[in-house]
């Protein structure tokens, strides 16, 4: 036809889309090629979100051959999945600086926690004669913890989760609010203190520059040091990590947190203290963003998920093994070198631990990725026959190909992708910000541990609820998917919430009704503490694996050239989220309800945000921003038989494009046609 000859001419080809079709998000063949998730599979969980691959380029085109990009289809089963012994040797290599973490990111808990004390000379009679009840500060502090998942991480982990995490998040019990000068005027006109510490330590920071009275501020600026630290760090390592590539991010961060940290127990004032702890804080985000990024890398889809996890619970393990370490320490000076001299087994990593290869791949880096490549062969011992695709030719006809390395900037031009990013940083703010809410309602209340202190009671029972919850999170994503698992715990984290600021606050008015006697206000105010209590569980156990499960999910759904930087946000977000606790406890907990229902509201809204994301088990993780840009959502439920789509895909959008220039023409069309090649009436 005259029109499909004239759109040859103009160079658009017969398959061109209209620019309407361009700016709705359908991308022309040359285009969707390279953006297409590579492999052409749905997962187990993803429907049918992914285009199949169109005819590979020619070598030296605008584009490397799909061949190299379809790392999980192609690369990694040529060098043996996890199979191999050498990819198995590096995942435990990942494993192993988590539980040195894990002991940074709890070490908060017993550095800075608040002792009894009483003035010098009185004796300990005064503290059985009620300084414990002035003096006192009920409670520890684990809220530094990132698992981005970390558990924040924490772990949180971030966190975390978190991250973040991953991921860490802590599941941690605040430091209630000091006590008040007013009532505690006669124990703060000392000048010289005793203390009880009840971390196993026999002096802590706060013991040993008399943090408490007027100088207790200090201790919350200690605490936002560190986690300040974690923020930037998270910000701009992962930024680093994008363009210079994970290894030597990883490895200058393990070189100066052995630097910072040590030094920290050199500190000769709390402002020489706190200044460390930033640097250390940034530092030892980089180590764990890097290594969370790495065992993402290093894994095909069906095992992802397990790796992390256990790295999750290597972070809860450090966790729980801190309180010996202080009884064994006994000194926080001795603590501290403690924690840190176990990075020394990581400098190794340098001479041991390659470049991430996909990351390698994915920024056209194949010169680099050739001699990569051939290490794993070499280690694997494998034989170059199993290249049963040519992934090695294919590699040395793009040998020639300049790098191209990306910045997470970049995705503010997309569409879909900065849509995904915000809204699980959303979810990662929080649900590490009311994980503290939680946490503050239960270790407000005397919980009666045998044998136990409360602060070893508190302890135990946040690390405890962390673990609870990252078993929980294993049967819920297998089950139900990375999106569905979210949901769900997000919706326990909005119910347990609400319940606590509605139902207790109407218990609590009708036990102060005029009409109840004393014996029925009494039963109230019990039924309230227990429900209080049975909330704040479901609460940190539910938050704990939202601000996890953000950071993971970032980390699949993120193109590898951008990875880094995506779950630096994310990360970045569970610490403010964190941030929220010393802030509270430095204001004397004053606007603590208002912070409770912020954090509610924002559970609802990241409930409606959450059916925004894609589903990513058993999916190709993304190379590319165009990759990624295609990882675009599907029904929570999956379509019965028979039952036609909504919209059109992109297969089935038709070609309109050349009419208008046709129209204008009149190239070939008989007088008096239309552009469709009907007459008019």
């Amino acid at each position: 036809m005259a029109i499909d000859r004239r759109r040859e001419a103009a160079g658009g080809g017969p398959g061109r889309l209209p620019p309407a079709a361009e700016e709705n998000g359908a991308l022309p063949p040359g285009d969707a090629a390279a953006s297409a998730p590579l492999g052409g599979r749905a997962g187990p969980g993803g429907g049918g979100d992914i285009q199949p691959l169109p005819a590979p380029h020619a070598a030296g085109g605008p584009h490397p051959s799909l061949l190299l990009l379809d790392y999980d289809g192609s690369v990694l089963p040529f060098l043996g999945g996890l199979g191999g012994g050498y990819q198995k040797t590096l995942v435990l290599l990942t494993w192993i600086p988590a539980l040195f973490i894990g002991f940074s990111q709890f070490s908060d808990s017993f550095l800075l926690d608040q002792p009894n004390f009483w003035c010098r000379g009185a004796g300990k009679g005064a503290e059985s004669a009620g300084v414990t009840a002035t003096g006192r500060w009920d409670g520890g502090d684990l809220a530094n913890g990132t698992s981005p998942p970390t558990t924040l991480f924490p772990a949180a982990p971030w966190g975390t989760a978190g991250p973040l995490g991953n991921g860490n998040g802590s599941g941690a019990p605040p430091l209630p609010s000091p006590p008040d000068k007013g009532d505690n005027a006669s124990n703060c006109d000392c000048h010289a203190w005793d203390y009880g510490i009840r971390t196993g330590l026999v002096q802590n920071v706060v013991s040993k520059w008399d943090l408490v009275c007027d100088n207790a501020w200090k201790v919350h600026v200690a605490k936002f040091s560190l986690l300040v630290g974690l923020i930037f760090g998270y910000l701009i390592t992962g930024c680093v990590a994008d363009w210079f590539g994970r290894r030597p991010v990883l490895l200058f961060s393990i070189i100066f947190i052995l630097i910072f940290g040590l030094t920290v127990a050199l500190s000769v004032n709390v402002t020489m203290f706190s200044t460390l702890r930033f640097f250390e804080g940034f530092c030892l985000a980089g180590v764990t963003l890097t290594l969370y990024a790495l065992r993402i890398e290093l894994c095909p889809p069906g095992k992802r998920f397990m790796i992390t996890m256990v790295a999750s619970f290597v972070t809860t393990a450090g966790q729980f093994l801190m309180p010996g370490l202080a009884a064994l320490c006994r000194d926080w000076q001795v603590l501290q070198a403690l924690i840190i001299c176990p990075f020394l087994l990581t400098l190794l990593y340098w001479s041991i631990f390659p470049e991430s290869l996909r990351w390698l791949m994915a920024t056209h880096q194949f010169e680099s990725a050739k001699k990569l490549i051939l290490h794993f062969t070499q280690k694997n011992h494998m034989n170059p026959e199993s290249d049963i695709k040519g992934v090695m030719p294919e590699l040395e006809k793009e040998l020639s190909r300049r790098p191209r390395k990306v910045c997470i900037v970049k995705v503010v031009g997309t569409r879909n992708l900065w849509k995904n990013i915000v809204v699980l940083c959303v979810n990662s703010l929080t649900g590490f910000g009311i994980h503290h809410c939680f946490a503050r309602s239960m270790m407000g209340h005397e919980v009666k541990v045998p044998l136990l202190e409360d602060f070893y009671a508190d302890y135990y029972a946040a690390a405890g609820i962390a673990l609870a919850s990252c078993l929980a999170m294993c049967l819920a994503v297998r089950v139900l998917g990375r999106r569905g698992g979210l949901l769900l715990f997000m919706i326990l984290t909005a119910l347990a919430s609400l319940l606590q600021l509605g139902l207790l606050n109407l218990i609590g008015k009708y036990s102060q009704h005029p009409d109840s006697g004393e014996p029925r206000a009494r039963m109230s105010d019990s039924v309230k503490d227990k429900f209080s209590i049975a909330f704040s569980i479901v609460g940190m156990f539910a938050s704990h694996a939202v601000g996890s499960l953000s950071v993971f999910f970032c980390a699949e759904i993120t193109p590898t050239v951008i990875r880094c930087g995506g779950l630096g946000l994310v990360l970045a977000s569970a610490g403010f989220g964190m941030l929220t606790a010393p802030i509270i406890e430095l204001h004397n907990q004053k606007g603590y309800f208002l912070h409770h229902v912020i954090f509610a509201c924002c559970t609802l809204i990241c409930i409606i945000c959450l059916l925004l994301l894609p589903e990513s088990r058993g999916q190709s993780l993304p190379e590319s921003i165009p990759d990624g840009e295609h990882y675009t959502r599907q029904p929570l439920l999956p379509p019965r038989r028979g039952e036609q789509p909504l919209l059109p895909t992109h297969a089935e959008l038709k070609d309109y494009s050349g009419l208008h220039d046709a129209a204008a023409a009149g190239d070939g069309l008989p007088d008096g046609a239309t552009a469709n090649g009907g007459r008019p009436m």
